[in-house]
């Protein structure tokens, strides 16, 4: 392991708290949340902190950090996810977001805590910020790095290790030298108002405004759904698409996002391949349920697809499975996903891995690597999430996701489908579609080397 990523500051408790609404009040027209749970996460500079940790990374974190109960707390949540704590006085209560969500919704949130005087930094924050791989300002707005001693601190940290600053709208502007500005679209326009609109155009000028502003390196603007566009300045920025994610609750995706660039430079990366594992890693964590995700014990494996599973689940939806090897996708693959996701309201695709292929079509296959295979099944309309089994059948990932229907395309019609008995063990069905003739991977093959110019001539 390197040097470590020093996160700095303002961290918050954050408390969710999670029930059920169905019904409306008989006062007003409001939604009534009943079987109310309490689940306590790290939040603000300390879920960046969480984050970069769960990366693998050593991850130091300075902030300011109340004397009370909650202050207790939060510290507890920090050292529990790896995370090591450099307090620094303050007095005041211990800022809380709390929010209230139903069937995993977000109703409302309430805001708690108040800001005091910050007191003398310790020696730590100095050593700390000497030694880091990198350095990441998770600013919230509540003071802590607009203190002269740690903007000091954080200008000479900027000219030995690579910085990286998420700022906030009520903060102030980065040190000169920043790596890398991550403010998202709302607040560039907030802070480079012309030209308006949402294009990329305006974007990129704002963006280009902001480079010399802040007299950094370079500014990534994250724009939700359409991944980030990242500028050094220039006339032609780089734009990072981000994969489809079907999500409902993208809390704490910039704090995901900031945290993987900084994780990035800290191993080494140039600027650009930083910011194209953040909206990556920012894409997959808003897909696996964002900070609500992190928080749940019952976490599934890496790659389940708890998300699209749990929110369906949790309005009383359908979940679909389907399977197969899916090399070489073409329109009667197209016609059974269509035809899958019809049946209910999420698809899930269990695809064979690369070895698992091997063993049944043979050392000439897979033509396409599962990586690829996966990445173009998620772009699909009819996919939710795509799963990778090694196995030779999906028997245990349909253990673990327990659809409510397997559907299966192909010559299955009148014969039982091999997985049949494992769905009825938790009363799902297995269902065979109707399959779009002439339309095959070895078609294609076969065709592709007869129209070969390398063909030997007969």
């Amino acid at each position: 392991m390197g040097a470590p990523v020093v996160v700095v500051g303002d961290a918050l408790l954050d408390a969710d708290l999670r029930g059920r609404a169905g019904r409306l009040a008989p006062d007003a027209p409001v939604p009534v949340v009943d079987r109310i749970s309490e689940v306590l996460r790290p939040g603000g500079a300390a879920l960046a902190a969480a984050l970069a940790a769960a990366d693998g990374h050593d991850v130091v974190l300075v902030s300011a950090v109340v004397a009370d109960e909650d202050g207790q707390r939060l510290a507890d949540l920090v050292a529990g996810s790896g995370v090591r704590l450099v307090p620094v006085p303050r007095v005041g209560s211990t800022p809380i977001k709390r929010r209230v969500l139903a069937g995993g919704q977000p109703v409302v949130r309430l805001d708690s805590g108040t800001d005091g005087r910050i007191g003398e930094l310790p020696d730590e924050v100095g050593l700390a910020l000497a030694g880091a791989g990198a350095v990441l300002v998770s600013d919230y707005g509540r003071g802590l790095v607009e203190v002269p001693a740690v903007r000091a601190a954080l200008e000479r940290a900027a000219i030995r290790a690579p910085l990286v600053w998420d700022p906030h709208p009520c903060g102030p502007a980065p040190v000169a030298g920043a790596r890398v500005v991550t403010p998202n679209a709302a607040e560039a326009a907030a802070l480079v108002p012309e030209p308006t609109g949402e294009s990329l155009a305006a974007v990129a000028a704002r963006a280009a405004v902001l480079v010399a502003r802040w007299r950094a390196h370079a500014v990534a603007v994250t724009l939700g759904s359409r991944g980030a566009l990242l500028s050094q300045g220039g006339s032609s920025p780089s734009v990072i698409p981000a994969p489809p994610v079907r999500a409902a609750d993208p809390c704490g995706a910039g704090d995901r996002f900031a945290a993987a660039v900084a994780g990035a430079l800290a191993s080494g990366a140039v600027t650009l391949e930083a910011v194209h594992a953040a909206v990556a890693a920012a894409s997959a964590y808003v897909a696996a349920g964002g900070a609500a995700g992190l928080a749940r014990e019952d976490r599934p494996a890496p790659g389940e697809p708890a998300d699209p599973v749990e929110r369906v689940r949790a309005a009383g939806g359908t979940v679909v499975a389907t399977g197969g090897c899916f090399d070489l996708i073409h329109a009667g693959h197209v016609a059974t996903l269509e035809a899958a996701r019809s049946l209910g309201d999420c698809l899930v695709v269990c695809l064979n891995s690369d070895d698992s292929v091997r063993r049944l079509k043979g050392p000439q296959r897979p033509l396409v690597p599962a990586v690829d295979r996966a990445r173009v099944l998620g772009a699909l309309a009819p996919v939710d999430a795509v799963v990778v089994f090694e196995e030779d059948t999906p028997v245990e990932v349909l253990r673990r996701i327990r659809p409510d229907v397997w559907a299966k395309g192909g010559d299955y019609a009148g014969a039982e489908l091999p997985e049949a008995a494992l769905l009825r063990e938790w009363g799902g069905q297995s269902v065979v579609l109707p399959y779009l003739d002439g339309r095959s991977t070895t078609g294609l093959v076969s065709a592709a080397a007869e129209r070969s110019p390398l063909r030997p001539a007969p």
